[in-house]
């Protein structure tokens, strides 16, 4: 359903948020290596949610990546998924037929919708302190 980056830029993004909320700043390599993602992929990855202002990337031997507090209960994973990914999840055929539309519907189309807006509404409406908060009182891998 996700592109591998958006994948990997979820696990990213939550591992940081988890460190953020114990005041731990997360280099890269720790992060590659918490999510079980190739390190030059996930630096491309945190590139981009940096760039977007998602994650903070602090400089220096004490630096590595936190998630500002005022981030932490406005950014949702569908900002994430927006742009590691796209919006192509909420558009795509559900088989990545190219010719799929109401008109002309793949064997999935309509049943895909419905799914679709569950997914679009999870993803809208979980933010990454939501997300930590939930996580505190479980035992969570986020490895493959």
């Amino acid at each position: 359903m996700f592109s591998k980056s958006c994948e990997y830029g979820l696990r990213a993004i939550i591992y940081i948020a988890q460190q953020t909320e114990h005041n731990n700043k997360v280099s890269l390599t720790t992060i590659s290596e918490a999510i079980d993602s190739p390190q030059a992929f996930t630096a491309k990855i945190l590139q981009q949610l940096t760039k977007n202002n998602v994650v903070t990337s602090i400089k220096g031997p004490y630096g590595g990546f936190v998630i500002e507090n005022d981030k932490m209960k406005t950014v949702t994973l569908s900002e994430v998924v927006k742009i590691l990914d796209g919006d192509s999840i909420y558009t795509g055929c559900g088989l990545g037929l190219s010719q799929c539309n109401e008109a002309n519907p793949c064997p999935l189309h309509f049943k895909f919708i419905a799914i679709r807006e569950q997914l679009k509404e999870m993803l809208e409406n979980t933010s990454l302190e939501m997300l930590v908060t939930d996580m505190s009182t479980q035992n969570f891998c986020l490895k493959r």
